[in-house]
């Protein structure tokens, strides 16, 4: 087994992919196999974005925006 020091997603990539879930789908598929803790990471906080941007684009469209 590989000795992998790096395998920590960082606050801003998963801020980034929070944010924006097309982003941590891409960095999930990029570092599966090498890094499987930090691609773990990356889909979760993509899978957390998608409800939280519907969630929040309701609240924002319906009663921010009237």
């Amino acid at each position: 087994m590989k000795n992998i020091h790096n395998d920590s997603l960082s606050r801003f990539w998963f801020l980034v992919s929070n944010a924006m879930p097309p982003v941590g789908f891409f960095l999930y598929f990029k570092h599966r196999k090498q890094y499987p803790n930090k691609a773990k990471r990356a889909l979760t906080s993509a899978m957390i974005g998608i409800p939280l941007a519907l969630v929040m684009g309701y609240i924002i469209n319906t009663h921010i925006l009237k």
